[in-house]
């Protein structure tokens, strides 16, 4: 009997994995045909790796990723409240708060500035609905002492690809600033909402095969072809992120493998006006998986740049970090104040953005 080797640094799942984390753009009618084309790896092995490494728990989900930003009311929630309720708190967000997507216990190397904020949040609303009243009900749930909202202005970069990044030299970066995605509230029709509330979901081990679409269109109640089509239309409306595998790079394997061990939430504070531009040097750094223009406040050295890095070894991603501040004092950006907050317990998930949904919770939990 021949087993199917799982493991996300087995040589053949790498050159997949390379691809599959972070590099299919877009709304794709085949893509795992994508990735095999991009990789170089027969589509049957890249079909029979992604299912297993996904029935073995390497792989976490496989889904397409939308930017939420574009469709929702979204934003990074820094919550503050005594220690002893910090792990129920985060139990609660993570498995019965659908609209809490990453979940994150953090901690600073010293007593600095926003040091006592340690549960970490990112949080989605429908449109039309508060961010400030749905967070009032967590907070009242949990038994938080406050919580500050700090919605993105711009998104530099995201994406993952924790294979592709592996061994990366501190201070590479593309050849010029990355680019402002905006984060402009993008109206849908009930059609495009049905197909997108189908497509976002992700595939069971069983769907990892050629046709992947059939039963996400069949959901929508329409044809293939229809549901292709108005697909790409969401696509062309920019609300269609990647087709993604997401690695378990918090959880070691079943023989006790990492993905990744340490997670830095970088901070930094430039002056006013200089935001875009700043955010565009920090996100060129291809280290960078996740990079935004997000306003602090007083409470956080009155930041305005955040990013994150994962690394295998702290003081590699500290080495990352290291050359990204010298690069912004070699082209005369200062900044008033840095930090890290590094990543304990998480879970990740994606953030629930179904008006349905949102009332259904609101009825159970609401005041």
């Amino acid at each position: 009997m021949t087993t199917i080797p799982t493991e996300h640094d087995d040589p053949i799942n790498a050159q997949i994995l390379g691809v599959s984390e972070d590099l299919v753009a877009g709304f794709q009618r085949d893509p795992f045909l994508v990735i095999a084309e991009e990789s170089g790896i027969p589509l049957d092995t890249v079909l029979e790796r992604i299912q297993a490494m996904l029935e073995a728990g390497v792989i976490r989900r496989v889904r397409q990723t939308l930017l939420s930003t574009k469709l929702a009311h979204g934003a990074l929630v820094a919550w503050r409240l005594p220690e002893e309720k910090l792990n129920d708190a985060f139990d609660f967000m993570s498995k019965k708060d659908p609209f809490s997507g990453h979940v994150v216990i953090r901690s600073t190397d010293g007593k600095i500035s926003g040091s006592g904020y340690r549960l970490w949040t990112t949080l989605k609303v429908p449109q039309g609905e508060s961010l400030e009243e749905h967070g009032n009900v967590l907070k009242k749930l949990v038994g938080a002492n406050e919580f500050i909202l700090m919605p993105a202005n711009g998104v530099f970069a995201l994406g993952v690809g924790h294979v592709r990044r592996k061994g990366l030299e501190p201070g590479a970066k593309i050849e010029a600033p990355a680019e402002m995605m905006t984060t402009t509230v993008v109206e849908l029709t009930d059609e495009e909402w049905t197909v997108l509330l189908a497509l976002k979901e992700e595939l069971e081990p069983e769907e990892v095969i050629r046709n992947c679409w059939d039963k996400r269109a069949e959901i929508a109640g329409v044809s293939l072809d229809r549901f292709c089509k108005v697909a790409e239309v969401l696509d062309q409306k920019k609300v269609i992120g990647r087709f993604s595998t997401f690695l378990e790079h918090v959880k070691p394997s079943d023989t006790g493998k990492r993905v990744t061990r340490f997670n830095g939430l970088f901070h930094w504070a430039v002056p006013k006006g200089r935001e875009q531009e700043a955010g565009g040097e920090v996100g060129r750094h291809h280290c960078m998986t996740h990079a935004y223009w997000r306003e602090g406040g007083p409470q956080f050295g009155d930041v305005n740049i955040m990013g994150v890095v994962h690394g295998t070894e702290k003081d590699k991603v500290l080495e990352h970090k290291a050359a990204i501040d010298q690069h912004l004092e070699s082209i005369g950006i200062p900044v008033s104040y840095t930090n890290v907050f590094w990543g304990g317990r998480s879970e990740i998930k994606p953030s629930e953005i179904s008006p349905l949904i949102y009332k259904q919770w609101h009825e159970e939990y609401g005041d």
